[in-house]
């Protein structure tokens, strides 16, 4: 079992930047990737961003460029780093880990509202 404590949400300008973090405990070492996911009202949760344990970041194409994800082994934390926001990234981000067998495990949200 994971468990993923969010933090780091918030309102903000546009142009603005915010760092999410999730904190995972619990069976850290079965982990195999993280990623955040966001969700819009009315639209369908998204990934915005994921990197595997020792691999390389993918990103969703909006946000190239302006967010970068990363992990901290020695905290077992992983970030996003939102950087030139735009309202089009208001969202509730979640922060998700995923297994070497295949289970995923999902924090409880966070709210980014983005101001124009």
């Amino acid at each position: 079992q994971v468990q993923l404590v969010e933090s780091g949400g918030g309102l903000v300008q546009a142009g603005g930047s915010l760092r999410l973090s999730c904190a995972a405990s619990g069976s850290i070492f079965s982990i195999m990737a993280m990623g955040w996911y966001r969700q819009a009202p009315g639209k369908q949760r998204e990934l915005v961003a994921a990197i595997p344990r020792g691999g390389s970041a993918n990103y969703l194409q909006s946000v190239k460029g302006r967010f970068t994800i990363s992990i901290h082994n020695a905290n077992n934390t992983v970030y996003l780093q939102m950087n030139n926001l735009k309202p089009e990234d208001t969202a509730v981000y979640y922060c998700t880990a995923r297994e070497y067998l295949g289970d995923d495990y999902w924090g409880q949200g966070t709210q980014v509202t983005v101001s124009s």
